[in-house]
């Protein structure tokens, strides 16, 4: 636990001095969505109402609440404050995977995949809200099957800061558990949205501003125009809804196919849900990881802080002994280099789809692409091919053929 600590003091103090400008990382300015973006939208917010003439405002209306919490510490500037109060969430995240990875068939290797994650990714870290959003992630899934109600509190109210928490409850095992942690998503989601709507006009405007992106540079559908560019494309990469897309013919056609995507992402999780018989002490979190690994990877838009997502909930898989994720897990953290370099260090070369560019892309998805089969796989074999009645799969403390939450609770 000690050379854990150490490692993170150490890597966060780097990612600190970058985001405060003591060092300078290469490639554009990460912190101007904070200094920025962010500082403006807080100042809209603190009047009382969303960001409505802003289309660059696309998230569910408890954004809010990550946006103005640097009010929470009145003696330092916004972006300083902010900062601050990112590194508390990272330091979350790292004591919940310690505290959690002392316990009987748990590990310690989630904290190490969260603290190298994190790094590897670079201040993008601090520059974002995703790490507050990903420390309630990370809560709700270390909560589980054991505590089905909590877990559900914390993935509805994560749903209402950034939509993919919701994706934590797939894996929840069947019956009481899922009426527990559904019910309670929904309560909590339902509550928190009735509330917004009340006391602030525009809560639900970002559905439209979100509805209206294209296919953004860095996303899978966009390696097509990346290439299509070298062979007489005639389109165009701006700055468009607040990240860097490409507009022009076809735009509309693979974006829609990206939808598609993940459309065909859920309906394969909807199958396995309906066809899976056997969960372990792992199963939840496996399959969380499963479900946003798949929507991040067919997505019109794979952000940098994306890759944060993927790694806090591959960090919680990890931290169980029976997880089948290792695999697709140092695929992610592999990725998440890959993306340092495209972005901030080489994003130009991105924007400029040349050779150097398209291949940080052409390595980061393909990368995510392999998890995502390879998740998939394993965990359609370990939970509906895997082991039948009375067997039990390796590395495994136990594993219930009939998925009721009393049995589940009962698992390491």
């Amino acid at each position: 636990m000690a050379r854990i600590l150490t490692v993170w003091v150490l890597t966060r103090t780097v990612l600190l001095l970058c985001v405060f400008g003591v060092l300078t990382a290469p490639g554009p300015d990460v912190t101007s969505d904070v200094s920025v973006i962010y500082e403006g939208w807080y100042e809209v917010l603190r009047t009382g109402t969303f960001p409505l003439d802003d289309v660059t405002w696309q998230y569910p209306p408890a954004a809010a609440l990550a946006i103005l919490s640097p009010a929470l510490l009145p003696f330092a500037g916004y972006t300083s404050a902010f900062f601050v109060l990112a590194l508390l969430a990272d330091a979350l995240v790292c004591g919940l995977l310690l505290y959690a990875g002392r316990r009987p068939g748990k590990s310690l290797r989630g904290a190490w995949t969260w603290v190298a994650g994190a790094a590897l990714l670079g201040p993008t870290v601090y520059a974002r809200y995703d790490v507050m959003v990903t420390a309630v992630a990370v809560a709700a899934l270390l909560a589980g099957a054991r505590h089905p109600r909590t877990m559900g509190a914390l993935a509805g109210f994560g749903a209402l800061l950034k939509v993919w928490p919701a994706l934590l409850l797939v894996g929840m095992p069947r019956a009481r558990a899922t009426r527990s942690s559904w019910g309670a998503a929904f309560a909590t989601a339902a509550g928190l949205s009735l509330a917004f709507l009340v006391t602030m006009p525009g809560a639900l405007a970002f559905l439209t501003f979100q509805r209206d992106r294209g296919t953004e540079v860095e996303s899978l559908g966009a390696l097509v125009f990346h290439v299509a560019r070298h062979l007489g494309w005639q389109g165009d990469v701006q700055l468009n809804y607040g990240s860097v897309e490409f507009l022009g013919p076809y735009v509309t056609l693979v974006s829609t196919v990206a939808q598609g995507l993940s459309a065909a992402a859920f309906c394969w999780l909807l199958v396995w849900r309906l066809r899976a018989r056997t969960w372990s002490a792992s199963t939840v979190a496996d399959a969380a990881f499963v479900a946003v690994l798949l929507f991040t990877t067919t997505s019109r838009v794979i952000s940098p802080q994306y890759l944060l997502w993927l790694v806090g909930v591959a960090a919680v898989c990890l931290a169980f002994r029976a997880s089948r994720m290792v695999l697709p897990a140092r695929l992610v953290l592999a990725a998440t280099f890959v993306t340092f370099l495209e972005f901030p260090v080489w994003f130009s070369h991105v924007v400029a789809s040349d050779p150097l560019g398209v291949t940080l892309l052409l390595v980061r998805n393909g990368l995510l692409v392999a998890a995502a089969l390879l998740a998939c796989r394993n965990l359609w074999r370990h939970t509906v091919s895997g082991p039948r009645s009375g067997e039990h799969a390796p590395g495994s403390a136990e594993v219930s053929r009939a998925p009721r939450a009393d049995t589940y609770a009962t698992a390491p």
